[in-house]
């Protein structure tokens, strides 16, 4: 009868933490400088070998970078145009990364999320630690936690949530290998995001994904992401969720809310394109190309948009007034 207690007891307890335990794969970033700060690039929609002025937006990002000491750089998807990599051996990672980014300021650790045109090629490709063999700075996986200092990056692979490339995707053919069958896969997604979150006490959470929650751009609102991320997102109270995917620079906020960064800029831009949205909430809305930067520390984040010249077109900063609590206040320019 003792026995029978003892075994029931363990099993209770095995359901319990396989039920309850994330399954994200967690990351360190050291940090280096003596006050603790971080200084970020963030850049997505970019792989091009070099075309639509990525060779350009690439030289800008190597003076910032320089200028600002980075840590390291986020890449927002869409890595391979335009049907991602057909393998590991496939030439275009080089072609449209290791010889565009070779400023000494960007030979930093790049930490990146696919994309939907990543998804239209070899998944596993850009997974692949072949890459990381190549060239060391690769680092892609489809969601995970990064933890530097006083911050969490939670990033995330939305691709499955966009219904309409399962139930119409067109003349494409996207690699669901490891994601099906879909709602299981959503599900624990979002199951292992909410508990990473609930359990993080870092003064700053910021999410990243490719595609946008709030946007004025071309592809516009992702309605699935507003229904089974969003709320996630704001129960434990984040602070920024940037994305890619619209191929602008935007800034969509109100005080004490989350803040929504586009930095889709990295190569081809939709000059012209803009959806309508309330100029209360819409900062900044710039239809070229670029990227942006955070600077981040205990009590303030800073982040900079910059076109394709290195000029800067917007600036803000979130300030937070109480550590203990994680309150916070918006100061916008």
């Amino acid at each position: 009868m003792k026995m029978f207690s003892v075994r029931l007891i363990f099993l209770i307890l095995c359901i319990f933490f396989n039920g309850s335990l994330s399954k994200l794969e967690r990351l360190d970033h050291p940090v280096t400088k003596s006050d603790g700060s971080l200084n970020i690039l963030v850049v997505g929609d970019w792989g091009r070998q070099g075309g639509f002025n990525q060779s350009l937006v690439a030289h800008q990002m190597g003076i910032v970078g320089e200028q600002l000491d980075i840590d390291f750089v986020i890449s927002l998807g869409d890595n391979f145009y335009d049907d991602g990599l057909k393998g590991d051996t496939d030439p275009a990672f080089e072609a449209s990364f290791s010889h565009i980014y070779t400023h000494p300021s960007l030979q930093k650790q790049w930490y990146s999320v696919l994309g939907n045109h990543d998804y239209r090629g070899n998944v596993s490709a850009q997974l692949s630690h072949v890459l990381t063999q190549k060239d060391w700075r690769w680092f892609c996986r489809r969601s995970f936690v990064l933890c530097s200092g006083m911050v969490e990056f939670f990033f995330v692979d939305t691709n499955p949530f966009v219904e309409k490339y399962f139930t119409d995707p067109e003349d494409h053919t996207y690699d669901w290998s490891n994601v099906l069958p879909r709602d299981k896969y959503i599900s624990n997604l979002l199951h292992d995001l909410d508990l990473e979150m609930k359990k993080s006490r870092a003064t700053w959470k910021f999410v990243v994904g490719h595609h946008g929650i709030k946007t004025a751009g071309q592809h516009g609102v992702t309605q699935d992401l507003v229904d089974q991320l969003l709320p996630i997102l704001e129960e434990n109270k984040v602070d920024l969720y940037i994305n890619g995917h619209d191929h602008c620079l935007q800034h969509i906020g109100s005080d004490s809310e989350i803040q929504f960064l586009t930095s889709g800029g990295g190569s081809k831009a939709w000059r012209g394109v803009i959806l309508p949205w309330d100029p209360k909430e819409l900062k900044l809305y710039y239809d070229g190309q670029g990227f942006m930067s955070l600077h981040i520390t205990h009590s303030q984040t800073k982040f900079i948009y910059y076109d394709i010249s290195g000029n800067v077109l917007h600036q803000s900063t979130l300030s937070k007034k109480s550590k203990t609590f994680g309150s916070y206040k918006r100061l916008f320019p």
